[in-house]
């Protein structure tokens, strides 16, 4: 069985030459090529970019969700990209969170049940407890009861968030987090990630075309065509 055990000193995420492609019928499309990409503990990063430019793409390959077709991904100590499917998996219950644009809510279940199911299948310790603090948190202590279909958009982002950081993740990925909601709504859910971000010490790495929630995080890539760069006024910031 691989050991999963993190290394502190190390960075959340290291990537080194990562390139993806795929066949198709008469060609092979590339849709990564040559990233390098080093993330520390508790920072907050977006990557934004054009539809089509790959940044979903390297969202799920930095995720485990998937392999690359060159280069190595390591997160939170483990080389993902040389791990088998199962261990991947049982890396993401254990460090990973997820906030997807389309809230990937369980549609039968209430609030209170969406948020306890990762608890439960982790065999965390009272779950019911747990979830009703963070959907609280999340200003959500009066609806724990009510099922998806009865929320906003905007209360089943925050449903979703709350599930995300359920399980203390070392790192949470947001795809498009504030995509289908509307500015103000948005402008809630960005406040509630970042304060989540700085209150719980987890790495946030997002993909977004949101440049305000962009400009928010510690530092800012742009991907085009398959290839990630740092502006070099904010690696000089950074710096």
């Amino acid at each position: 069985m691989t050991d999963f055990s993190s290394d502190q000193s190390q960075p959340m995420l290291r990537v080194d030459n990562l390139s993806h492609r795929v066949s198709l019928e008469t060609d092979t499309l590339t849709i990564l090529q040559g990233v390098n990409l080093e993330i520390n503990r508790g920072e907050s990063v977006a990557i934004v970019g054009r539809s089509g430019s790959g940044k979903t793409t390297l969202l799920g390959l930095l995720a485990g969700l998937d392999t690359p077709s060159e280069g190595t991904v390591e997160l939170d100590g483990a080389v993902i990209s040389h791990l088998s499917e199962d261990e991947r998996a049982r890396l993401r219950a254990r460090r990973v969170g997820f906030v997807f644009q389309s809230f990937q809510l369980l549609p039968a279940m209430t609030a209170l049940e969406n948020v306890m199911l990762p608890l439960e299948l982790a065999g965390i310790d009272a779950p019911e407890k747990r979830a009703r603090d963070l959907l609280e948190r999340v200003g959500l202590g009066e609806r724990l009861n009510h099922t998806p279909r009865q929320l906003s958009g905007g209360e089943q982002q925050r449903v979703a968030i709350a599930r995300a950081f359920a399980s203390e993740p070392s790192v949470l990925f947001a795809d498009e987090p504030t995509g289908n909601l509307d500015n103000r709504t948005g402008q809630a859910v960005s406040d509630l990630l970042m304060a989540l971000n700085r209150e719980q010490g987890t790495t946030l790495v997002m993909v977004t075309h949101d440049e305000q929630l962009a400009a928010r995080c510690g530092r800012q890539f742009t991907i085009e065509s398959g290839v990630l760069t740092e502006p070099a006024a904010v690696r000089e910031m950074a710096d």
